[in-house]
């Protein structure tokens, strides 16, 4: 989701004309983001802030150019009109403050291997001198007077050795003499904003560390108890929808309990979806190749494909609220949401991707007709064993077991011609039982071993079942249809689907009548 990112810890800003390297092409910065060329857009004219505090404008930056280099900046700092920039013109001629630091709302982003984004599109609010920027080699490289008499040159020498050349090297080394008494002033006071910038705790603090100074977070929050968005920290939907998206730490701690309930989601297939409907090909007829001469003629094959649809289903619940119990909740109530919402629809997930009906809900694995049924008068080893290489070594190699609890029970007590358990119980923390080699998962949806249920599926379910993710966790806050009881109605809701892709993946146990 679009936040405003702030790249920096502190900035210092001067008056007289400042030239620089806003962000470096080619290497990430401290937390593993890259900016790839052509990703910026910017306004003709943007402002030159003071530690992103947007209360504390000192300058303005006239001029903005991608090259092959980076962004390259060029600004002027208003010494004459505003006393703050003159004050901070002292700091970057000492060289404590010679790092740039842009504020920036991110419109296109994909994961990087080993942390951080690749970000290829994005909207440039503002950009901010500061002392320890996110980037290493985000830099001012000039200052010069207002007046345009001196130009003084500085270059931050970076924390990655690799990136000091030997004209850093020579700037070092002739760098000017610095009175230390100015210096130590000067560092006292960005000792001072420092401490001022950071928030203090409440005690009764209840959130992980750090998780105070998450805009995102403390927006969400606050939208949940007033209403209100501050549209820099939260994305927020078009008038048309009023939706507002949960931060991005809630949506994947709802993921994370759904697969608690539904262990298909973490066996089978998922993609994300950007339209209504997905359309899948699929192998019908394999090519056959035929045996020839050595001059022979060789035949003439070719593959057929049937396109199947997958689209997602809604899922949603309105959770009516007391403006007073909102107004003075003392507890963490996005946090008590969020895993209360998570659990109740990974609920309604699992019970979708087990018995599904495939019109209104995601179809389940048990009401596919693609899906074949070894049936068995009661759940023996040999109908077990049956079952097993009912499918393709390949599918059987890579299958899993589906079951519940009950149904473990008995399958637990199966023994073999030898006597031996066919269950094997596994001794690492964290790792399934075994059935004749494959992991065993207990699904609570599954239903019992009585006459004609279909107690057991077997197979490989990454192959065999895809799920949908369309919409993630969304809430909207209704104040007007209950406002004549101080009733606020909180609605949430997700879109998901999924269906069985390649029925011979996968096989069920079913009993008789």
């Amino acid at each position: 989701m679009d936040f405003l990112e702030t790249k920096a810890d502190f900035t210092v800003t001067d008056a007289g004309e400042i030239t620089g390297i806003a962000w470096p092409f080619g290497s990430p910065d401290r937390v593993g983001d890259v900016i790839e060329k052509g990703s910026f857009t910017a306004p003709a004219n943007l402002p030159m802030l003071f530690a992103h505090d947007q209360s504390q404008v000192i300058g303005v930056w006239d001029s903005i150019t991608e090259t092959a280099q980076g962004l390259i900046v060029k600004g002027r700092l208003l010494v004459d009109q505003i006393a703050r920039a003159a004050e901070v013109r002292a700091m970057i001629k000492a060289n404590a403050a010679t790092g740039l630091s842009i504020g920036f709302v991110t419109k296109q982003a994909k994961s990087r291997k080993g942390g951080g984004r690749t970000i290829s599109a994005l909207n440039l609010h503002e950009i901010s001198v500061v002392a320890v920027p996110c980037h290493p080699a985000a830099q001012i490289t000039s200052i010069k007077a207002a007046d345009g008499t001196a130009t003084e040159t500085h270059m931050e020498h970076s924390m990655d050795p690799e990136l000091v050349n030997e004209n850093e090297q020579t700037e070092a080394k002739s760098a000017p003499v610095i009175d230390q008494k100015a210096f130590e002033a000067m560092k006292a006071r960005l000792d001072k904003l420092e401490a001022k910038s950071n928030r203090p705790k409440a005690d009764n603090n209840n959130h992980p560390e750090a998780s105070n100074d998450n805009d995102e977070r403390k927006a969400f929050t606050e939208y949940l108890r007033t209403g209100r968005v501050e549209e820099k920290a939260l994305s927020f939907g078009a008038p048309s929808t009023g939706g507002i998206l949960a931060p991005e730490e809630t949506a994947s701690t709802i993921l994370e309990k759904a697969a608690e309930f539904s262990p298909i989601r973490s066996l089978a297939s998922s993609i994300s979806m950007s339209g209504p409907l997905l359309q899948l090909p699929r192998l019908v007829d394999e090519v056959d190749p035929a045996e020839v001469t050595e001059t022979g003629a060789r035949p003439e094959d070719e593959p057929t494909f049937e396109q199947i649809d997958l689209k997602p289903f809604e899922m949603a619940v309105i959770v009516p609220v007391t403006r007073i119990l909102l107004e003075d909740a003392q507890i963490d109530l996005e946090g008590y949401l969020a895993s209360h919402v998570a659990r109740r629809f990974g609920q309604k997930e699992a019970a979708w991707f087990v018995s599904g009906n495939g019109t209104t809900q995601a179809e389940g694995v048990l009401k596919s007709a693609e899906v074949a049924a070894h049936e068995v008068d009661t759940i023996n080893a040999d109908g077990l064993i049956d079952l097993f290489y009912s499918i393709k070594t390949a599918y059987s190699a890579n299958g899993n077991w589906l079951m519940n609890r009950a149904t473990m029970a008995t399958v637990r007590k199966l023994k073999d011609t030898d006597g031996s358990y066919l269950w094997q119980p596994s001794i690492a923390a964290g790792v399934p039982p075994t059935l004749l080699g494959r992991p065993v998962y207990e699904a609570v949806d599954m239903p019992n071993a009585i006459a004609e249920a279909t107690p057991i599926v077997f197979g490989d379910f990454a192959s065999g079942y895809t799920i949908a993710d369309r919409v993630g966790f969304t809430t909207l806050r209704d104040e007007l249809t209950g406002a004549a009881n101080g009733i606020i109605k909180l609605h949430a809701r997700r879109r998901v689907g999924g269906r069985v892709v390649l029925g011979e993946a996968l096989t069920k146990l079913k009993i008789a009548a």
